[in-house]
């Protein structure tokens, strides 16, 4: 069965040195003559001014420096029992063409550019010069995509998001322009593999939230024989739509993997596709290290096969001889089942039962690791992201909604518990809103439309028009706080009116709409040109206005609500890549949750982090709108994939640490805080109307 959503996919998208400027019909690049790396590439005719790569000479960041351009890397050798960590620099020769080449330690290191038709290729020969077999380790290429946030403008006009499959031999980089419009740059490999990637130079200091940092390609680990070689070669190309991404991918003689989805329930049928241009040989396909059948159709490889393991199912395919590539899906004990383990785990162990405690009542971060409620002494980084307010109001919203669906007693009680602590701890009289019991934390605009939702739930529960009232005056509170111009997450747009309106309070409906309406004339006023908010530019400011626009639509029926929101769609698409793992597979780039939310306090790139469910909300409401079931589909494969959040005993991770390793440190890891993460429960029943009155 052909995969809806790459189906989808491919049919809707897809100093002081001296220069050498090297030109091909398409893609264009500068070699630094100090390094020999590359400088910069550019895609002819577009974009003007963008530079694929980030500025290496210290003027685009301090910390950014030569020794961080394209080409350069790095290595572990092993000889004779000792390892020594290597990195090439200096070259010893570049020639005319910006062919370069390095000697360090036992290694020589050829590096061959040339231009063919519109690519540009690169060529990386490594070879042993000593006289015994050395361990080649930890060896990486820097591609230091441009990949950051200074400001809405720039980022759409001269940035670009970078999805990287670590696909082995079928490993692929597809770097997206922010502005969702092409022409886009993509890397294909031709020899050897891609088995990880790293990111280096991030921390509060060196950008803070706004860089994704320095990306390096993992090379797997090898043994050379003295005067053997290991060849890595890939091409550089421009794309516009996905679907020519994927066309290149196979007519470049490699392969790519797709499933009709990624994260499944305990006995479901996957059909996973593996396409090639040209029959491959010795062809063998594992499951989770077994030996799985396979049939050829309409040109490519299928595969079906029931999930019937709980965890992680890696599917291996072994093709041409040493070639190799893979795809990562989910099973769990299905949707329904995860959502009440997770529901009963908040009630039992993340509830502040303690009577003496000032945050009584409170959902409260949990570490998984100690087993108990985190009390946040003020220790970590940011104890203002652990505390008992905030994005933690999300466990609220979800039992809330879970109680809609199941009426569990024990959940209402646990609620009004919670209700009662929101209104009387972390509210004052006028509904100003903070984080913390002693109202000295900051005054933050994104607290208002939480809570604001959590009343409107409480009172679609309890028909109790003084929570309709409760989340009208939250609303109220925000916007005399700080006016129309916040592109707060999750106003409740379309719950909020019809919850006024079914209570009766006809007034404040008319001042809420007004108000609505007021917000989304600053949002169509602005289109595109985002303002910064806590980070300058990033998928939760672009997600949040397509989700108020389409909403406001809803309400409204005015066509510039609902034209704005499509206009602004490939801003949010361009976030999200297409690889084939449940991590990766349209979830947006974020890379800062895990320092400030997590017990490891950790910069680098979440795979996933919950608020790419944002992106799903948004696909959401635009197949409402635009009665287009596809981008419904899509929705629901996001949120599916964030289920990976969420464990059999009902405890949860607030992140996902994806690269292999980050400032050096070892990543690939859950991070041990429960913490904010239940938003992406909250959107999965939403993209599922599992609430359908009113959402």
């Amino acid at each position: 069965m052909k995969s809806k959503i790459v189906g989808l996919v491919l049919t809707l998208f897809w100093g002081s040195c001296i220069n050498f400027p090297l030109y091909s019909q398409q893609v264009d690049y500068t070699v630094n003559s100090t390094t020999g790396s590359i400088e910069k590439i550019g895609i002819r005719n577009s974009h003007p001014g963008m530079n694929w790569l980030q500025e290496t000479d210290g003027s685009q960041y301090p910390w950014i420096g030569e020794n961080y351009g394209w080409g350069l890397g790095y290595f572990s050798e092993t000889l004779n029992g000792k390892t020594t960590k290597y990195e090439w620099r200096k070259p010893e020769k570049i020639d005319k063409s910006g062919n370069v080449s390095y000697s360090i330690g036992n290694i020589y290191i050829i590096v061959k550019r040339q231009t063919v038709g519109n690519d540009l290729y690169e060529k990386y020969t490594f070879t042993n010069n000593g006289k015994a077999t050395i361990s080649l380790s930890d060896m990486g290429i820097y591609t230091p995509f441009n990949d950051n946030y200074p400001d809405a403008k720039t980022c759409t006009s001269a940035r670009t998001n970078v999805h990287i499959w670590d696909g082995d031999n079928a490993g692929y980089v597809s770097a997206t322009h922010m502005s969702g419009y092409g022409p886009h740059l993509g890397l294909v490999l031709k020899e050897g593999a891609i088995s990880s990637y790293q990111i280096s130079e991030r921390g509060i200091k060196k950008g803070s939230s706004n860089t994704r940092g320095i990306i390096s390609l993992n090379i797997p680990d090898i043994n050379l024989k003295p005067g053997e070689k290991y060849n890595l070669s890939w091409k550089l190309f421009s794309f516009s739509k996905q679907k020519e991404f994927y066309n290149k991918i196979i007519n470049e003689n490699n392969v790519y993997v797709d499933c009709n989805k990624y994260v499944f329930q305990k006995d479901e049928m996957a059909s996973l596709s593996l396409y090639s241009k040209r029959i491959l040989k010795g062809l063998k396909i594992l499951k989770d290290g077994k030996n799985i059948s396979y049939a050829r159709k309409n040109g490519h490889y299928v595969i079906e096969t029931k999930m019937d393991k709980l965890g992680e199912a890696r599917f291996d395919f072994y093709y041409n001889g040493s070639k190799k590539t893979h795809a990562n899906c989910l099973v769990v004990s299905s949707y329904d089942n995860l959502i009440q383990k997770r529901c009963n785990f908040i009630i039992e162990k993340q509830q502040m039962n303690n009577r003496e405690d000032p945050r009584y009542g409170a959902f409260m971060v949990y570490d998984n690791e100690l087993k108990r409620i985190f009390i946040n002494d003020k220790s970590s980084v940011s104890p203002n992201d652990r505390d008992e307010g905030a994005e933690r109001v999300g466990m609220g919203v979800l039992l809330a909604k879970q109680y809609l669906l199941k009426q569990d007693p024990r959940i209402k009680v646990a609620l009004l518990k919670y209700v009662d602590f929101v209104r009387n701890k972390l509210q004052d009289k006028d509904y100003n809103t903070w984080s913390t019991v002693n109202h000295k934390s900051r005054n933050r605009a994104y607290n208002y439309p939480w809570i604001a939702n959590l009343y409107f739930e409480m009172y679609k529960i309890t028909k109790d028009k003084n929570y309709a009232n409760d989340g009208f005056q939250t609303l109220q509170a925000m916007f005399r706080n700080f006016g129309y111009g916040f592109y707060a997450i999750d106003i409740p747009v379309h719950l909020g009116l019809n919850c006024l309106k079914e209570a009766g309070l006809t007034d404040s409906y008319a001042k809420l709409k007004s108000d609505f309406i007021k917000a989304g004339d600053v949002y169509v006023q602005n289109s595109i040109n985002y303002p910064k908010h806590e980070v300058n530019f990033e998928q939760s400011i672009v997600a949040p206005s397509i989700i108020f626009l389409l909403q406001l639509y809803m309400e409204t029926k005015d066509d510039k609500y609902k034209y704005e929101a499509q206009r602004q769609m490939p801003v949010l698409e361009s976030f999200e890549g297409y690889q084939p793992s449940y991590h990766l597979n349209e979830i947006s780039n974020r890379h800062w949750d895990g320092y400030w939310f997590g017990k490891y306090e950790m910069w680098g790139d979440v795979f996933p982090h919950y608020w790419s469910t944002l992106t799903a909300v948004a696909y959401y409401y635009h197949s409402l709108c635009f009665h287009d079931a596809l981008y419904l589909e899509r929705a629901k494969n996001i949120v599916r994939n964030n289920l990976c959040l969420f464990f059999e005993n009902g405890s949860a991770s607030c992140a996902y640490l994806y690269p292999s390793e980050i400032n050096g440190v070892k990543a690939q890891f859950y991070d041990p805080y429960a913490n904010d993460q239940d938003w992406a429960l909250v959107y999965y029943l939403l993209v599922n109307d599992n609430n359908s009155m009113y959402h």
